[in-house]
């Protein structure tokens, strides 16, 4: 998990602008500063898609033996400052989070102040419905905002592409239902799912296991990945319907570049990285039967 993608940026490092030290800050003034000038916009489209995929996934588990309950944990994958959770768990856009860490108010507040100022903002906004996430990014500053801000349950900075997941970070899934990803997939392969599921996997036939969403950019294949999570026993499927636009280009080195890998990929980017944007498109992975059960076309706000 590399700070250079992360949930705002960009992919393939030597092609594309690198975002690295947005994700050294000690809080996410100038994330959203930045990448806001940049309309970013991914988490936005995630927000209704992993709420309404988490219902689903949680309806479709099996209930725990010794309570009866569906427990709706969520994990975020290269979460960095949390921006997936405080979308997922408040009442909130993206484009008010952006007027929240810009304003003049914000930009005289020391971190420890903002800190303080959005546990407040989020406490009035939560959610009846909000549910445990937990983040793991290697962007220690960035999950440590995350954490003290009240957005993350847990936070772990731990890379899953070289180690195993640590006895904390096991305990803190428990109950796990939906693995989210917004950015980070171009920095991702299956060794990091393997380490997340491989043990549940091996018991009851993986029926238990978690879903993934990840919205991935076009200009490079998902493919390694689903087929990784297919040797675990998820069935990947791909939103054929649309896709969801992520950011303008920062140059127009950058929006060649775009257009070049998006159509070696076999995509067109005809009136989508054409006209000056990124976009992306959003995967579903789970298992076999609840796929079967139910068509992800359902489970996907409409277009």
């Amino acid at each position: 998990m590399a700070p250079a993608q992360h949930d705002g940026g960009s992919g393939s490092p030597a092609r594309m602008t690198r975002f690295d030290d947005l994700y050294d800050q000690p809080d996410p003034r100038a994330y959203f500063r930045v990448l806001g000038a940049l309309d970013y916009q991914t988490p936005q489209h995630a927000q209704g898609v992993f709420r309404r995929l988490l219902r689903a996934a949680v309806a479709a588990a099996p209930a725990d033996r010794a309570t009866g309950e569906r427990p709706g944990t969520v994990l975020d994958l290269c979460c960095s400052y949390g921006i997936n959770a405080a979308l997922l768990n408040h009442d909130v856009t993206l484009a008010e989070l952006a007027a929240h860490y810009t304003s003049a108010e914000a930009a005289g507040l020391s971190t420890a102040e903002l800190i303080a100022r959005d546990r407040r903002f989020y406490a009035a906004r939560r959610r009846p419905d909000a549910v445990p996430v937990v983040g793991i990014d290697i962007a220690a500053p960035a999950l440590g905002y995350a954490r003290a801000a009240g957005l993350l349950d847990a936070a772990f900075a731990e890379n899953l592409e070289t180690a195993a997941p640590g006895p904390a970070l096991r305990q803190a899934l428990r109950g796990l239902r939906l693995i989210t990803v917004t950015g980070g997939a171009s920095f991702l392969s299956a060794r990091t799912f393997r380490s997340l599921l491989a043990e549940d996997a091996a018991r009851e036939g993986g029926r238990d296991l978690p879903w993934v969403a990840a919205f991935v950019l076009r200009t490079g294949s998902y493919r390694p990945i689903a087929d990784g999570l297919a040797r675990l026993g998820l069935t990947t499927e791909k939103d054929e319907t649309r896709t969801y636009p992520q950011r303008r280009f920062t140059d127009a080195d950058e929006q060649k570049y775009a257009v070049a890998a998006v159509t070696a990929a076999g995509d067109d980017p005809s009136g989508k990285e054409s006209l000056g944007h990124f976009h992306t498109a959003l995967y579903v992975s789970r298992p076999a039967a609840q796929a079967a059960a139910r068509p992800l076309s359902t489970l996907l706000p409409a277009p």
